[in-house]
């Protein structure tokens, strides 16, 4: 007898259908798994038998052969123990036939428990599609799959409370929607807490209010991976859409929480400059996400920037650009989201001191275009606004009054994004660094004043095609911020000043 189990298996980001066939025949005791199963698949034989021997129920002596269809994609994980458990009993008529619409996943313990799987969400967002109805998951994953809409979710403690279930002695509970609670809100670094440096507090608003990269370049001590590290405090409010994206990413990667699985605060991700190319986009035997899709609608910053490998850095050419990473290897080939803002710090040179006004640099003239060159001119043409960070002088130290809050530097984030939405609505757009060149065209008009401004910066600092749109889009943040429908004189020379840093010429 062949009993057909529906699951749910993951390729990417992207959920599938499996199903599981299970064949009982004569013949010597054996247990077979084929249809392209990883080690993971094939030990669910051991976790499968003595779930069904601590049970209660009788395990068949006979020939087991399980098949994973399509047999021709590899299946990894240990999503596939629930649906082979319940295959086996149905195909030994331990259990009745079971329901045509509902799909089982989840890894099984020896004693019959239900521990929770990884990429959950997004296998849930594709049942529906599927025509799936009911899913039948680990009691841990039962939140984050109610997050997916057109789906009964049924939590599952232990096989006995499923067995019971299905043979209608004592039915299950659905799950009940998951809807965001109130965190405690973690104590996040706040702009009050920076005295002095109100340039670069600014140029971080602008770069938070359009989602543009920023590098912040000066000597050591002078606040820059303080300042970077409190930009998460004055980012825009995630949408529900951005918000799913980000849950989608962080469930393949196991970092979701059972008790708050949709991420509702842009990530914030800060690699060692260690990492290599692989931990940034991704990659392995099955690739994974990697750090610039962990920061998908947040934020990658890369502190000492020269330090890192320079194939690492070299890898986040086509991300930046794009919107998407990529990754190729010989099982096969896998495109990630990853729209991040990239924000990076750095010295000017390797003792850090050339430029400063006090302290007395230590390297070569050689030496400092050799440290300035680790970093390759396509890479910083990417970057929208550079900006030195100068050091901070003994009477901003001591200055009594408060710096403004994030709270309030929040707020001016928030509506000026509002406009950006409302702008790009149907678009697939959601701010102004993605803007593409038709819309450049339409939304950044010049007059005939900005057009001298630009003409003239453009021969001035030898600007690029890529770099011309860049201040535009600037720009058009700026104005926004100020609530101006055109873009004026005064946007477009701030947004040049941010792109003309006299360290990096």
């Amino acid at each position: 007898m062949v009993v057909t189990v529906r699951s749910l298996g993951l390729g990417g980001l992207s959920g599938y259908e499996v199903s599981v066939e299970c064949f009982l025949s004569g013949g010597l005791p054996a247990f077979d798994i084929v249809g392209l199963p990883d080690a993971a698949v094939k030990e669910a034989r051991e976790r499968v038998r003595a779930a069904v021997k601590n049970c209660g129920a009788k395990y068949p002596v006979s020939r087991i052969t399980v098949n994973l269809a399509p047999a021709s994609q590899r299946k990894e994980g240990t999503v596939y123990d629930l649906p082979i458990f319940l295959g086996i009993l149905a195909a030994s008529e331990e259990l009745p036939p079971l329901p045509a619409d509902a799909a089982f996943i989840g890894e099984l313990s020896l004693t019959g428990r239900l521990r929770p799987v990884s990429g959950v969400l997004p296998m849930a967002m594709a049942a529906p599609r599927l025509g799936i109805r009911q899913l039948y998951l680990p009691a841990e994953n039962a939140a984050e799959a109610t997050l997916a809409q057109g789906l009964t979710v049924y939590p599952v403690e232990t096989v006995e409370q499923l067995v019971a279930h299905l043979r209608g002695q004592a039915p299950l509970s659905p799950a009940p929607i998951w809807q965001p609670q109130p965190r405690e809100r973690q104590q996040q670094p706040d702009f009050a807490d920076v005295m002095g440096q109100e340039t670069v507090k600014r140029a971080l608003e602008i770069a938070a209010a359009g989602g543009h990269n920023i590098l912040l370049i000066g000597s050591p001590g002078s606040g820059k991976s303080m300042l970077a590290r409190r930009l998460p405090s004055i980012l825009p409010d995630m949408t529900r859409e951005e918000s799913l994206q980000t849950t989608e990413i962080y469930s393949v990667a196991g970092l979701t929480e059972a008790r708050h699985p949709l991420v509702t605060s842009r990530p914030f991700r800060s690699p060692h400059h260690t990492a290599s190319a692989v931990s940034l986009t991704g990659g392995g035997a099955v690739p994974k996400p990697g750090e610039i899709s962990l920061a998908h609608n947040g934020v990658l910053f890369l502190d000492e920037l020269p330090e890192f490998d320079k194939s690492a850095m070299e890898t986040l050419r086509q991300p930046l650009e794009d919107g998407v990473v990529t990754i190729t290897r010989a099982s096969g080939s896998l495109t990630l989201p990853s729209r991040f803002m990239l924000v990076c710090a750095m010295n000017p040179c390797r003792c850090g001191w050339y430029g400063h006004p006090e302290r007395r640099c230590t390297c070569s003239p050689r030496q400092v275009e050799s440290y300035m060159r680790r970093i390759s001119g396509p890479l910083l043409d990417r970057i929208d606004l550079h900006i030195e960070v100068p050091s901070v002088d003994y009477e901003a130290m001591r200055r009594k009054d408060s710096p403004e809050s994030s709270r309030e530097v929040q707020r001016r984030v928030n509506a000026a994004r509002k406009i950006q939405q409302r702008r790009y609505e149907g678009t697939g757009i959601s701010c102004n660094a993605y803007m593409v060149p038709a819309m450049i065209g339409k939304y950044c008009a010049l007059d005939e004043k900005c057009e001298a401004i630009m003409r003239s910066a453009f021969d001035r600092l030898g600007l690029t095609g890529r770099s011309h749109d860049r201040i535009l889009r600037v720009a058009r943040t700026i104005a926004d911020l100020d609530g101006a429908e055109a873009i004026a004189p005064a946007h477009i020379a701030e947004a040049i000043q941010y792109r003309s840093s006299g360290i990096l010429k």
